[in-house]
């Protein structure tokens, strides 16, 4: 029985090029190896020379698409009213 060939991509890999790899963070980014480019919603590119980028899946950061921890919860600290040693 002869093979179904496979639909085409539109972005064909080039032949021998690496994957890229591309890490899942458990209610975080998704970190990619880089340089990258990302399409944006409304067709505008994004780009990174970088080795490595944070791409951001929450969409609270600032420089989005780009993570820049926004999605970090905030935990505030003693104040500097509070007296750290009663007597």
């Amino acid at each position: 029985m002869p093979k179904t060939p496979e639909p085409p991509s539109d972005n064909p890999k080039p032949q021998g090029a690496a994957a890229r790899r591309v890490t899942l963070e458990a209610a975080g980014p998704v970190l990619v190896e880089g340089p990258v480019e990302v399409v944006l919603d409304d067709g505008a590119i994004a780009r990174s020379d970088r080795f490595m980028v944070a791409l951001c899946t929450c969409r609270r950061s600032r420089t989005y698409p780009w993570c820049d921890t926004s999605h970090r919860p905030r935990v505030k600290g003693p104040s500097q009213s509070e007296d750290r040693n009663p007597s």
